[in-house]
């Protein structure tokens, strides 16, 4: 996962506030989307596709935080 230290923490934080929680009105994408999956109505393609499109910048916060924590490098 050496690749995940490519990305810089500023980038990461603001990719995921803005692309992650894009259209900010009526809701952020991500919370409907994620909404819709634990209600059971997400499968429709471009719904799923949101939900990736919305999501990734989010894991790649998470994953990125994760291997910090383990010691690992991190820039």
């Amino acid at each position: 996962m050496s690749w995940l230290d490519n990305f810089s923490w500023p980038v990461l934080i603001v990719v995921a506030l803005t692309l992650g929680l894009a259209p900010f009105v009526p809701e952020p994408h991500i919370v409907e989307k994620l909404g819709m999956l634990f209600s059971g109505e997400l499968s429709k393609p471009i719904d799923i596709f949101d939900l990736f499109l919305h999501g990734s910048p989010w894991l790649l916060l998470g994953l990125k935080l994760i291997r910090g924590k383990r010691g690992e490098p991190a820039r």
